[in-house]
């Protein structure tokens, strides 16, 4: 069975938004459990009206939906031991800032390649991972961007960045952005909610089939556009990715965390060769080939 916890923030608009959504959809059914989390009662998904039959989806799995008075990128304790609850995955639901302010969906895992913390979590650390859970994010987002003909909304996926990093938990980010405007627009807060039910879904058929490889990326820019296209159109699932511009931050016991943080078994390491300088290389391929892992490009795919 697989817990999923989703994680909503009453500082966040765009979070609360997506949580108002989940709750008052009339296809949804949910109850309170006897149970708080961060001080807020936990809420329990029993059952969806859809086309798609569920039954065998809630034979298997729960999905429970939570609280924080705390911003999301500084949530740095679960604080389990003040509940009955013990999630498998984590799911925050949240707002996205960008400077161009334009209308987006996004997906991510965590951390920090440097010592820079501002922006949550410990410097040089890392969250828990799993590239499966990323991917079936990146795919759910797809799908529901064109049942609602979401269209004015870019989709990205982003390299691996800000807090929490020292959860115990696997997490994933998804995010409406990028400003105000869109963090209240009600039909976007219902596309993400839409999607995180259809993640966990999809994330829990993928138990039962055969895994896609494993990777962990390296090189490309913050919107990673050469891991959104092996995630989106190959068999590809990737957990972290580190940016051209943290590549000479790494060593060899953050590509251990990184393998050590990941759910699944690492297949690869995946370079983006043409978003990755000569220096970087020179720095990035020794400490790579310390591991029996393969290295490839993302254009091997």
């Amino acid at each position: 069975m697989t817990k999923f916890l989703i994680i909503t923030s009453s500082e966040d608009l765009a979070s609360m938004n997506i949580r108002n959504n989940l709750l008052n959809d009339n296809l949804l059914k949910f109850k309170e459990v006897n149970t708080k989390w961060h001080n807020h009662k936990l809420i329990k998904l029993e059952f969806v009206i859809a086309k798609r039959d569920w039954t065998p989806f809630f034979k298997e799995n729960e999905v429970f939906i939570g609280l924080t008075d705390s911003p999301l990128i500084q949530l740095n304790n679960l604080r389990l031991e003040e509940s009955d609850i013990n999630p498998d995955l984590l799911i925050f639901a949240s707002r996205h800032r960008s400077e161009t302010a334009r209308p987006a969906f996004l997906t991510h895992t965590t951390g920090n390649w440097g010592d820079d913390s501002k922006f949550g979590g410990n410097p040089r650390q890392i969250c828990k991972a799993s590239a499966i859970l990323l991917k079936v994010a990146y795919l759910s987002l797809e799908e529901q961007k064109i049942i609602k003909n979401m269209t004015n909304f870019s989709l990205d996926i982003e390299v691996t960045h800000h807090g929490p990093t020292s959860l115990e938990k696997p997490l994933i980010f998804i995010e409406l952005g990028s400003s105000e405007k869109e963090w209240e627009i009600k039909e976007a807060g219902q596309m993400i909610a839409h999607t995180i039910l259809e993640l966990c879904l999809k994330y829990s058929e993928f138990q039962n089939k055969k895994a896609p490889q494993i990777g962990i990326g390296f090189g490309g820019t913050h919107y990673a556009p050469q891991f959104r296209k092996l995630i989106s159109q190959k068999f590809v699932a990737v957990s972290f990715i580190c940016p051209k511009y943290y590549i000479q931050n790494l060593d060899k016991k953050t590509i251990e965390d990184m393998i050590n943080n990941t759910l699944e078994k690492v297949d690869c390491f995946i370079i983006d060769w043409k978003g990755t300088n000569s220096a970087d290389k020179q720095h990035l391929l020794p400490l790579l080939e310390e591991f029996d892992i393969p290295i490839k490009k993302t254009k091997e795919f």
